[in-house]
């Protein structure tokens, strides 16, 4: 059993990768905890450990001291492989601790992938190292691949920065000249395959991959990256084409001579495996091919502006004739990459930013495909987002004529209700009102009601009602004459519907209140 040691100064950390290590590999290590450099240092004179996972911060001792006192520990003899906890603020921190035979670091939050991955190249070559009669020599081979194979993660992680001479000594067992391949791997429903799974997927099709390329690393975005000979590329791309595993995406970049320009390359490659969004025909793209000048346009000011005024006036084959100029599809092959990204985020700043700002937010599903559509990279190829995207404005276009509509029909009814207040004391019926704000009769019905919450036979009635009650406050006005004046046929229809909305006759009401005014006059007396 290997005897492993986990130090950090945060206990949920401690104890979530002994967790995750005591699942994945049960009965292989025997785990001790500790909470600083000063307790783990103690835990290991009790007991030597072959593994050691630390963090670099930590209170009492850091995990720098502790690292030299391991070192001290050792000796001539045999030191615990050392794995690096830090995040991207302590990474140049964390890389002085490479003298003390750090086998790799881990950033966090930690990869289950990663970790595992580490804990198996160690085993490995702890295996190796008590089989091999060549210990020693193959200890600093090894010694120095990790430290190279550190140091290149390093620089794939890192932003760009001018290496030390110290950090360049760890490049120089890159053979050269060297390329650098990014691949990708993407399903049939969009989903990225794993570097890992890609890597054997990969060495199924075509052996082991350490015979073919000299490094074999996982990118920050979990990407998988080839270091090796131009000729090792070109013969893996056409290996791959004649297997037709058309989802396998490979950037490369320029050949180098130089170790300096390691990272340099491997942007190149990240930019050249970008140019697959171009065509669904291109799974092997060059940095050296796409380096050449290619089309670029002025950004599309005027057509952009074209296109928001366009949308809600419904001129749908417009709208897609328009996106077409826009995004200059009959170049599509030849263009700037940079032309289509520049595009693409002027549409979300300058229109669709624009409707809501305006128009207010629209539906949940229609939001959830802006989300998807605000990064081109979010598809496989280019067609799948221009796709996506016209469908999106379509939407929009809907979004904003029904939103037109509502304040129109808004209108139509706040026009409707103001004639009939001015009108009420008429004969009055739905078809006249109708007629007045130019609706069709059955709509206008359907409309009335969805706005006012009510029949138009009963807002009427409520509206005479209204006004008559206004009416019986005046003792000297008879109720007939009350009936007349607000709209009804005779004075039992007038009763009938009054008692039917207040629930006592017009008489009742007109006593109710001359009782309730001579109280009030009574008690202003009184007073």
């Amino acid at each position: 059993m290997t005897n492993l040691m986990i130090v950090d100064d945060e206990k949920m950390i401690r104890q979530g990768l002994k967790a995750m290590i005591e699942r994945e590999y049960p009965s292989v290590y025997s785990i001790t905890l500790a909470g600083n450099g000063a307790e783990a240092l103690e835990l290991y004179q009790q007991e030597r450990k072959d593994v050691i996972i630390t963090d670099i911060r930590m209170p009492v001792m850091d995990g720098i001291t502790l690292l030299e006192r391991l070192s001290l520990e050792a000796g001539a003899g045999e030191a615990p492989a050392v794995i690096i906890l830090s995040g991207h603020d302590d990474f140049e921190y964390a890389k002085s601790a490479i003298r003390y035979r750090v086998k790799d670091y881990l950033l966090k939050p930690i990869r289950r992938e990663e970790l595992f991955e580490i804990l198996e190249r160690i085993a490995k070559e702890r295996t190796d190292r008590e089989s091999d009669s060549h210990k020693q020599k193959q200890e600093t081979e090894g010694y120095r691949r990790e430290l190279r194979y550190a140091r290149l993660r390093g620089l794939l992680m890192q932003q760009e920065v001018e290496a030390s001479e110290a950090q360049q000594e760890e490049l120089t067992g890159l053979e050269v000249p060297f390329t650098v391949g990014v691949l990708n791997y993407y399903y049939r429903d969009g989903a990225r395959m794993k570097a890992g799974e890609v890597q054997g997927m990969l060495e199924r099709l075509i052996g082991p991959l350490e015979q073919k390329f000299t490094e074999i690393l996982t990118d920050w975005d979990g990407k998988l990256v080839l270091v090796g000979s131009r000729q090792s590329f070109l013969e893996l791309s056409g290996q791959i084409a004649a297997r037709e595993v058309n989802q396998l995406l490979i950037g490369i970049s320029s050949e180098s001579r130089n170790t300096e320009q390691f990272r340099a390359c491997y942007l190149e490659a990240c930019r050249a495996l970008q140019y697959t969004f171009l065509s669904p025909q291109a799974c092997f793209v060059d940095y050296t091919d796409i380096r050449a000048e290619r089309l670029n346009f002025p950004s599309p000011e005027e057509e952009l502006r074209k296109l928001l005024n366009m949308l809600g006036t419904e001129r749908e084959k417009e709208i897609k004739a328009l996106l077409s100029v826009i995004f200059q599809t009959e170049h599509l092959l030849h263009l700037d990459l940079s032309y289509l990204e520049n595009v693409g985020r002027s549409i979300n700043e300058r229109v669709l930013d624009e409707v809501f700002r305006v128009h207010g937010e629209a539906s949940v599903e229609v939001l959830k495909l802006y989300r998807t559509v605000g990064n081109l990279y979010n598809f496989r190829h280019f067609y799948d987002y221009y796709r996506a995207l016209e469908h999106l404005l379509i939407s929009v276009n809907d979004y904003i004529i029904g939103i037109k509509s509502a304040h129109t029909e808004h209108a139509d009814m706040e026009e409707a209700l103001a004639y009939i207040e001015a009108n009420y004391a008429r004969p009055l019926n739905m078809a006249m009102v109708s007629n007045y704000v130019s609706l069709n009769y059955s709509y206008f019905s359907e409309a009335f009601k969805a706005y006012t919450g009510e029949s138009f036979v009963l807002y009427l009635k409520k509206v005479r009602i209204r006004h008559a009650k206004e009416m019986l406050a005046d003792s000297r006005v008879k109720l007939a004459g009350v009936s007349e004046a607000v709209g009804f046929e005779n004075s039992k229809q007038f009763a009938r519907v009054f008692k039917e909305l207040e629930g006592i006759s017009p008489g009742e009401y007109r006593a109710k209140i001359l009782m309730e005014r001579f109280s009030s006059q009574a008690g202003d007396k009184e007073s």
